[in-house]
């Protein structure tokens, strides 16, 4: 998943900003336990205010991301 990941963050990196957690890094424990961490890999599109507006597990058909980040972008 990473190059789709880095492929949608070349096209959508100036309006969505992209973030990445180590699971193995004990500093990201207490957000990872926030979001309800369950499965390898997985993915949240939060807004502004940090609500999860979407949640992915597992491999993700880019197109389907595309649709869920051009949806946050309209309601912006």
């Amino acid at each position: 998943m990473a190059p789709v990941v880095h492929g949608l963050e070349e096209l959508y990196g100036e309006q969505i900003n992209f973030a990445y957690l180590d699971v193995d890094d004990p500093a990201t424990l207490e957000f990872r336990q926030t979001l309800g961490r369950r499965a390898q890999p997985e993915f949240y599109l939060l807004d502004a205010e940090g609500n999860v507006l979407q949640q992915w597990f597992g491999s993700v058909p880019p197109a389907e991301f595309q649709a869920a980040f051009a949806e946050a972008l309209t309601d912006k």
